[in-house]
């Protein structure tokens, strides 16, 4: 067609190109050849897969036109949080929480992994937050590599509910610990810390 000084061409917007027209098109497809239909299909999901991995399932996906082969449909991942575990790529973080008497005398604790569950041994005067690695007992990625390693961190429990007779307990149990240093080495170089802090501001 024309347009002034210019000519365009285009498929002819009656039969798309086609070279003929459908006289009494379909209800459903309206001609086009092709209808919407919904349906369900099953995924297999490769053990290891993170959010934002894309599966391809060919042939699943918009059919071609002008009787063209259909294209393939890409479902991507996104990975719910667990109660349990935090990812970090092929790493597993967890908190493991554990009493003073634990801490204090050491022990051995159940840990659950991906695998089972597994004795996890924490040393005597083990302090709150201190990290254990439990090497190839995290994700074993999809793509190829190292299987990664579990972190568990070990969290200090205080404990409640304390009867009138354990409240006493820890009294005295604490009693028996002050003017000690021994017994408290971080708390100690914690407060020489704050006191000359506070000796070169008034220096």
């Amino acid at each position: 067609m024309s347009q002034g000084f210019f000519s365009v061409q285009q498929a002819c917007p009656k039969c798309r190109g086609r070279g003929q027209m459908i006289s009494d098109p379909c209800g459903e497809c309206h001609g086009q050849g092709v209808k919407e239909e919904r349906k369900t299909l099953s995924v297999k999901i490769p053990a290891g897969v993170d959010t934002g991995d894309r599966i391809r399932l060919a042939g699943k996906g918009e059919a071609g036109p002008q009787g063209g082969p259909t294209g393939d449909l890409y479902v991507q991942m996104h990975v719910r949080d667990h109660a349990i575990f935090d990812r970090d790529g092929a790493n597993l973080h967890c908190e493991v929480p554990i009493s003073f008497a634990q801490a204090a005398l050491g022990g051995e604790l159940e840990v659950p992994t991906l695998s089972g569950k597994v004795k996890l041994k924490i040393p005597a005067e083990t302090q709150s937050g201190k990290l254990f690695r439990l090497r190839g007992k995290g994700v074993d990625p999809v793509r190829g590599g190292p299987v990664g390693d579990l972190l568990c961190r070990v969290i200090l429990e205080t404990p409640v509910n304390l009867s009138v007779e354990q409240k006493a307990f820890l009294q005295d149990f604490d009693k028996s610990l002050a003017g000690n240093s021994k017994h408290s080495p971080r708390t100690n170089s914690w407060f020489d810390g704050v006191k000359k802090f506070f000796d070169n501001l008034t220096g």
